[in-house]
């Protein structure tokens, strides 16, 4: 095409193709990172070998795309379906994999990343053989890439803010491989003069389009059944947000809260993890007025604060909105934590704690820190020295902190590197535990500048701290006592690391 002309329709049609290409290749690479980082944790090493597989199929691809030397155009449509299946369905199929055979779940996950992403190596190759019989090849490259990278950019911002928020991974799978295969339909009518079986390909694309259609119709009950499979107990409440997949249970022991397929705690005995996480900071003080909750938005942990007359505020920090919004409006949440989130004590702020600790100024009498547990990078920055210093600027001179530290029997090491980092910052550490039977034995760390002193009394109704009690969970026995451990940094996170050896050792 020479430089002024006006792009022929072909040209445009196919340009379009290579931008739906390029955005429904990233969403299949997001799908399966995501899926990986919410299975088998550690967000930074998931995203990584999922990218580095599938950036390195998409290379194997573009060479084998040498091997296709004609009928270029029916070549580009059946690879177009194949990914449309394939990549659509790979959300459903991990999900699946995961309720049903867990252990294979690793061996399909990095199998259909390296599947989808020599397709999908396949097809730019391909588009830039066809445009090339019309368009010169300076404006050729530019034009592709150029479509490509924006295809990828829609993508990137839409899949977090948008696609997973509203419609869930495997909507989002199968919503894009209706748009792969619908650049396919699209193939099938601009090439149907050079197609030389044109009722077999036209029967194809609409076979495709109908069980990806199909599909999509029911990915509620695929969901369904998976998670069913894996939750074991019936599902009364389930969606994801752009952080997690937020799913709540109902059995006999009553119901249950999982993140990302973790225990975040059962009704049947929270109340001794957010007793003992609570109380022995907040007696032992005397009389808090400004309290934080860093976590913790299912409010259990601000229901055991309002026992205390004397605190006028709590600022509750939670990074997704959405678990506010479900346990301040759902009937059956609320009633777990006595309506604490619609009291007018409480703020509630959905923000990242980190930021949240760096940008303000106030300081508090109590801050609790009530984080999941670090199983990945972006977790494993709440545990670092440098959270524990923006921690300990935003503690009051005579304030206390508490923060949850995994299982001192399970994670003994990764236990005491939560106490030897916070005190390479100057804080002085009051590690206790408690049995909590869906959990076993958990850890706990009070932390402040002055020292922590028995409390006196205890607020009334509680159902499992006696002041009695309370002395005894500072007690360790051999086999939890302490170790020697390094500081968790920033620039190292080893707790993560630690953390999933000890915890692989009992969860393999």
């Amino acid at each position: 095409m020479s430089e002024g002309t006006r792009p022929r329709p072909l040209e445009v049609a196919l340009l379009a193709s290579v931008f739906v290409v390029a955005a429904c290749g990233l969403v299949y690479e997001l799908a399966a990172g995501a899926l990986a980082s919410y299975v088998l944790g550690d967000s930074v090493l998931q995203f990584s070998t999922i990218i580095g597989t599938y950036l390195f199929a998409m290379g194997v691809g573009s060479w084998l795309s040498r091997f296709f030397e004609r009928q270029l155009p029916a070549h580009f449509l059946r690879i177009e379906l194949l990914v449309a299946l394939v990549g659509g369905a790979l959300p459903a199929l991990l999900f699946l994999a995961h309720a049903w055979q867990p252990g294979a779940f690793r061996v399909l996950l990095y199998g259909l990343v390296l599947l989808v992403g020599m397709l999908v190596g396949l097809e730019i190759p391909l588009v830039m053989r066809i445009l090339k019989r019309d368009v010169a090849l300076r404006e050729l490259v530019s034009q592709v890439l150029t479509f490509d990278y924006l295809g990828a950019l829609a993508v990137s911002i839409a899949f977090p803010l948008l696609l997973v928020p509203q419609l869930g991974l495997i909507r989002t799978g199968l919503l894009f491989g209706l748009m792969n295969a619908a650049v396919a339909v699209w193939a099938l009518w601009l090439f149907r003069h050079e197609l030389r079986r044109f009722a077999a390909h036209a029967v194809a694309c609409a076979a495709t389009l109908g069980a990806l259609g199909a599909a999509f119709a029911g990915s509620q009950h695929i969901t369904s059944l998976a998670e069913d499979r894996f939750y074991q107990d019936k599902i009364v409440l389930a969606e994801s947000s752009p952080w997690q997949r937020i799913v709540v249970t109902q059995g006999r022991g009553g119901m249950r809260l999982f993140l990302n397929g973790n225990l975040q705690f059962a009704q049947a005995d929270e109340y001794r993890y957010h007793e003992a996480l609570v109380h022995p900071a907040m007696a032992a003080h005397g009389a808090p007025r400004k309290v934080a909750v860093l976590g913790g938005g299912d409010g259990l942990a601000v229901r055991e604060l309002l026992r205390y007359p004397s605190v006028e505020s709590i600022t509750l920090v939670e990074l997704d909105p959405n678990m506010t919004r479900l346990f301040s409006t759902d009937a059956a949440l609320v009633a777990l934590n006595g309506g604490a989130l619609r009291s007018p004590k409480v703020k509630v702020v959905n923000t990242d704690a980190f930021q949240w600790l760096q940008k303000g100024q106030d300081t508090f009498d109590v801050i609790v820190v009530d984080f999941p547990d670090p199983t990945n990078f972006s977790i494993g920055k709440l545990y670092t020295n440098a959270f524990y210093a923006l921690l300990d600027q935003r503690l009051a001179a005579s304030g206390y902190a508490v923060v949850q530290t995994t299982s001192p029997l399970v994670a003994r090491q990764s236990f005491w590197t939560v106490a030897t980092t916070m005190e390479s910052v100057g804080l002085r550490t009051f590690p206790y535990h408690a049995h909590v039977p869906s959990f076993g034995e958990w850890g706990f760390i009070i932390a402040s500048r002055r020292p922590w002193h028995e409390p006196q009394a205890l607020p009334e109704g509680l159902r499992f701290l006696t002041l009695e009690g309370t002395r005894a969970l500072f007690d360790f026995p051999r086999d939890m006592a302490r170790v020697p451990a390094e500081v968790n940094r920033l620039s190292n996170q080893l707790l993560v690391t630690t953390y999933e050896r000890e915890w692989g050792k009992v969860h393999p």
